[in-house]
């Protein structure tokens, strides 16, 4: 992916904040709780609607795959001196093992009988990896049949800027 051609200072809280709120809606209407935690005032060096994209992205694929009443939790933390993981992790249906590889490609369902009851493109997640390598970053999944999923976007802390 092409680097964020004007990068900014760009505040996590407020990424997860707005992410979480245009997601609301949605989670709410099915009982499924959405929460966040973590360490505040992270700064990434990037652009903040893409972020927001990148996260909306994954919460709404959370909630889809998801059962009702659940939880769905955004956390943030520093992972050494200069890495910043923003995770969402669910208690969905989980992804098989021999998916996981091709999760992030373009238009790749790991059920596409399952797109007519949940929606979407198949273009959610290629879309949160390329936002990701763009911003420096990579993304992860570590993932359990049955016992939901954690998607985690790793991405350089913003140079010169004190924690």
């Amino acid at each position: 992916a092409e680097p964020i051609p004007d990068p900014a200072a760009v505040n996590l809280d407020a990424v997860v904040a707005e992410a979480l709120d245009r997601g609301r809606m949605k989670a709410t209407a099915r009982g499924i709780e959405l929460a966040s935690t973590g360490t505040r005032r992270l700064t990434v060096l990037g652009d903040e609607e893409l972020l927001i994209t990148a996260l909306r992205n994954l919460l709404d694929n959370a909630v889809a795959y998801s059962p009702d009443k659940t939880r769905v939790l955004v956390s943030t933390h520093l992972a050494g001196a200069d890495i910043v993981e923003l995770s969402v992790a669910d208690q969905g249906i989980g992804i098989p093992e021999r998916d996981l590889e091709r999760i992030f490609e373009r238009f790749y369902r790991v059920d596409p009988a399952r797109s007519r009851v949940t929606g979407g493109t198949g273009l959610g997640l290629a879309i949160v990896k390329h936002v990701t390598a763009a911003h420096g970053g990579k993304v992860t999944v570590t993932s359990k049949e049955g016992a939901g999923s954690t998607f985690t976007l790793k991405l350089p802390v913003r140079p010169g800027v004190p924690l």
